[in-house]
């Protein structure tokens, strides 16, 4: 029996949810996505080479930049194929084994973001703290083994979620919520005891971002403690500033990610467009807002940006 399940889930197909009631707009619609796709890629790509090319900014500080950028990049790429098929008018369908795929790079690197987000806080807990040990407590070796650990050990924690998927039977609707897979979209489609998925579901979530905000909470703690020690106003200022952009990476990914928890868990009765425009926000936000934050916040990465876009010349009368 249980054979015969997961052979009728993988040859299940699935059907995606463009924008609900706007059907005749989706060409329209998918333009500012186009934008807000390209404009996060792009963005992206820009804080890596600049990172990769200057020798000024080999430094842990932007090192963890680099690997936040590739997370949004893995956690919302995913989605963009899937979603233009539906704008587009192309297909609404998708395979069960395509969405399997699909889901666990999305929730992998959603978990890893917030891994990273946490070494990024303790980075700068060393680096106001600490900063004599900076350079040799956050050595290249250590950063490496931080990103291979947070990607490991979120993707181990997703795997045991979608290995049970094959051996549901699907014979209620199979409409998604989304124009992508979420896991919490397609577990309430499927006809049997799906509570290990659920309770599992929310132990992860618990555990992984739960460990992650307490460990960022902790560390401004500690960073705020050390902060008021600092006798000037602008020595405290100055290092306060340090810490913006990553306070407003955080807000921008826990914000839309709690959000679209909670209506898939308890707003059953929201809005079907709340539930898709959550879901947009959660993923297109963090990677289009992440590299115009850390440009405007952050002096290195705009110079580096404006070496590579301007003339030398020009670029030293800006600056």
């Amino acid at each position: 029996m249980a054979t015969l399940n997961s052979s009728n889930s993988l040859s299940s197909t699935f059907y995606l949810t463009g924008i609900p009631g706007y059907e005749e707009f989706h060409h329209w619609i998918s333009i500012p996505f186009c934008l807000l796709y390209l404009g996060g890629i792009m963005g992206n790509c820009t804080i890596l080479h600049i990172v990769r090319t200057d020798p000024r900014l080999h430094e842990p500080m932007y090192y963890f930049l680099a690997m936040l950028s590739l997370t949004d990049m893995g956690m919302s790429m995913p989605t963009m194929i899937s979603l233009f098929r539906v704008l587009w008018s192309i297909s609404r369908e998708i395979q069960f084994n395509i969405c399997v795929v699909q889901m666990f790079f999305i929730h992998t690197f959603s978990f890893t973001e917030s891994s990273v987000l946490l070494a990024m806080a303790l980075d700068r807990y060393v680096a106001i703290c600490h900063p004599l040990r900076y350079v040799t407590i956050l050595t290249p070796r250590l950063i490496t083994k931080i990103g291979i650990a947070a990607l490991l050990r979120n993707a181990f924690a997703v795997i045991p979620l979608l290995a049970r998927l094959p051996f549901f039977p699907f014979c209620h609707s199979h409409i998604l919520s989304h124009s992508y897979c979420l896991h919490q979209d397609i577990i309430r489609l499927a006809c049997a005891d799906t509570k290990f998925n659920i309770i599992y579901g929310m132990i992860v979530i618990t555990m992984l971002w739960g460990m992650d905000s307490l460990g960022i909470f902790v560390s401004y703690v500690f960073i705020l403690h050390s902060v008021l020690k600092i006798s000037s106003r602008e020595g405290r200022f100055k290092s306060l500033n340090t810490c913006a952009s990553h306070i407003c990476a955080v807000l921008i990914l826990y914000v839309p990610m709690i959000g679209l928890s909670i209506i898939h868990r308890f707003g059953k009765h929201s809005s079907p467009l709340s539930l898709i425009l959550m879901g947009h926000i959660y993923l297109l936000v963090p990677p289009v807002l992440n590299p115009i934050i850390y440009s405007v916040k952050t002096k290195q990465i705009r110079q580096g940006i404006l070496h590579l876009l301007l003339p030398p010349k020009i670029t030293r009368a800006v600056m």
